[in-house]
Order: structure tokens, then sequence, then C-alpha cells
């Protein structure tokens, strides 16, 4: 397969890490992507895994759709059909999509009764043909994100057998999620925190292949611990960190360029706690806006909000914000006021904090 320059080959050939926020089947909808571009222009934040049988057969804008203002996002896809993964992701590349992702790490039962997901960790002949279909069939960059074995596999051997295939195929980038994944006998919350992370195999993995982007995800729950373990690797990946904490998020633009721009990092700011309150009153203006469009649109501001309650962790106030957003927003009627009522509790509260301490 012949090399094709893409943002990823560019991150491999300058040295130029990418950070990405990874797929969360039901927090990295639409609506989140949204909230997180408030907080950071350089991420590349992935879409919640999609069925591509869905795409085939179901409501497309529903399902793709997305506001401009959300890239660069990068489509995952689940499923096991060359061609069923092909055609999805010529859709998606036509929705405006920036990269089409294969997940082969995902451990939750719905996917292991379609045998896809982590399941494919067993399969990586398939998985290389599926790799090569939807790589022949669009121009953006296809990847793969994978766990580093599943259930009795040696992941020192099952990893990187599933990547010199895959990377024969034409993938652009592997992401990879430090742990194994039990497919029998642990859920898919416990698959997220018991299996031991390895580290040490992501980065030896990408020492054997110093021309193929490795992207490191699992376990990280700081924006200064990625950063700590991106030397040697070309990119990294946090999830529930960056949901839960999505402060976490306003420090990105320090530390990575823009991936498709090459926007360099900003410098600017390293936390949230270093934003000012015009800063957090842009945040809340966009949000705002953006859920009187959802609302218009026939959905529910709780719909939005249900994202946003991980914000101003530390904050004084914090708790009437979560408060807000967690309980008025779910109220009969309730409209983009609650977003404005719930950043008022915090930026009132930290005002009144800082003429206290001068």
């Amino acid at each position: 397969m012949t090399n094709r320059a893409t943002f990823y080959s560019r991150a491999v050939e300058t040295g130029t890490k990418i950070f990405a926020t990874a797929p969360m089947i039901d927090w990295s909808d639409r609506h989140f992507r949204v909230f997180a571009r408030q907080l950071t222009r350089n991420a590349l934040l992935f879409t919640e895994m999609i069925v591509a049988d869905a795409i085939l057969r179901g409501n497309r804008e529903r399902l793709l759709g997305f506001d401009a203002i959300e890239h660069p996002v990068a489509l995952q896809l689940g499923g096991n059909s060359p061609d069923k993964l092909a055609e999805a992701a010529r859709i998606g590349e036509g929705f405006g999509y920036a990269e089409i992702n294969l997940n082969v790490g995902c451990p939750s039962d719905r996917v292991q009764s379609g045998t896809f997901g982590a399941c494919l960790m067993r399969e990586p002949d398939l998985v290389a043909d599926c790799v090569a279909a939807m790589r022949a069939a669009v121009s953006i960059p296809v990847t793969v994100k994978c766990r580093i074995g599943v259930d009795d596999q040696d992941p020192e051997v099952a990893l990187r057998d599933l990547v010199s295939r895959v990377k024969a195929a034409g993938t652009d980038a592997v992401w990879v999620h430090a742990r194994k994944a039990w497919l029998q006998g642990l859920s898919p919350k416990e698959n997220r925190d018991i299996p031991p992370l390895d580290y040490g195999l992501v980065h030896r993995l990408k020492a054997e292949n110093p021309n193929l982007f490795i992207g490191l995800n699992g376990g990280l729950q700081t924006l200064s611990q990625a950063v700590g373990e991106m030397d040697g690797l070309d990119g990294v990946m946090l999830g529930r960190a960056a949901y839960q904490d999505s402060g976490v998020l306003t420090g990105v633009d320090k530390f990575f360029p823009h991936p498709l721009s090459e926007a360099l990092p900003s410098g600017a700011f390293s936390g949230p706690q270093d934003l000012s309150g015009d800063d957090w009153e842009a945040v809340r203006d966009a949000m705002v806006a953006y859920a009187g469009d959802v609302i218009a649109r026939g959905g529910r501001v709780a719909h939005v909000t249900r994202h946003m309650v991980g914000l101003f962790q530390g904050f004084p106030g914090v708790r009437r914000y979560r408060q807000i957003l967690s309980t008025d927003a779910t109220k009969p009627g309730a409209g983009p006021q609650v977003i404005a009522d719930a950043f008022a509790a915090v930026l009132s509260a930290r005002g009144a904090a800082q003429d206290a301490a001068e």
C-alpha cells in the first residue's frame, strides 16, 4: 500500500504531537463536541462509535450531522464488513469528517453480539481488509483504535500482529488503549479500570514503527500526565478525564498544535483557573446560543447541559452550577437561560472570592 500525505504523516515527519478526545458511547455526541470546542481549538474530537449498518439504513443526518465549529472531527465506525465499512466511510467523508476511525477496542455486550469492536483483536486479517477497503473508498485518513489484546492473548504478540497487518493495509494511524479487554468476566465499566495498563508496550511499539503514527489512550487522568507520557509517541487521547473534568481541555492549546491548520500551541494559559471572566463569558455565550439552536430544532436544553456538569472543578460556586445544570435544566420549559444562570453561580462566587483575597 502506497503512503499518502495526511495530518498524521505530517505529525510523524515534523515531530508535532496530536491531542484527541476519545470516542465515548453516549458521551462524545455532537453536543459534547461543541462544548469541548469552546475550551480547546486544537484538539481532535472523536465521535462516539456509530455502527456502519446504522449509517447505511438509518437517518444519516441524525447520526452524522454536526456543527462546523466542531472541526476537526473524526468519525469512529463499528463493524466487521469491509464493504459496509467502506460505504459508511464514503458517506462519512461526504458529511465532512476529517478522519475515519475503526473501533477495535470496545468490549461492550452490544459489540460482542455483533462480533466487532474488541472482538476484532482476534481477527487481524479481517481488520486489515476493513482498513484497506475504507482507505480505497475515501481520501481522508483511515485509522484504527485498538486494545493491546483480549482475554488470554499475549499483548506482546497480539498488538504487534494487528499493527503490522493494518500498517500493511495502509492505516494512517493507530490509537492504542493500553489495556487488555476481558470479554469474558468483566463488564465494560470494569474493562476501563481493572486490566492493568502497559504504557511501556505502546512505547516499544512506536520505537519499532518510527514512520507510523502511534497515539496513547487509557488511564490518563490529567493533561500534565498526558504530556509526560508523550515523549517518544505521536499523540495522546483523553476520554473520561476530559469529560468528567472538562476544564482539563482549557490547557490543551498550550501544548498541542492544531492538527489541520498547523497553528502553533498558544502558550496562553495552563488551566481553567488562569482564564479570565471574559473568557468564561465567551464560553457561556457560545453555549447559550448553541442551546437555543438545539431547542429550535426540537431538542431540549438538557441534551446540551448534561455534558457541561464536569466544568469548574475546584471553583467556588461549582456545587450550585452543577445543581442548576442537573436539575433546573430538566424541568419542563427549561431554556438556554439555565446555562447563563449556572455560569453566574460560579462567576459571581469567583469574583467574591477574589475581592475577599485583595
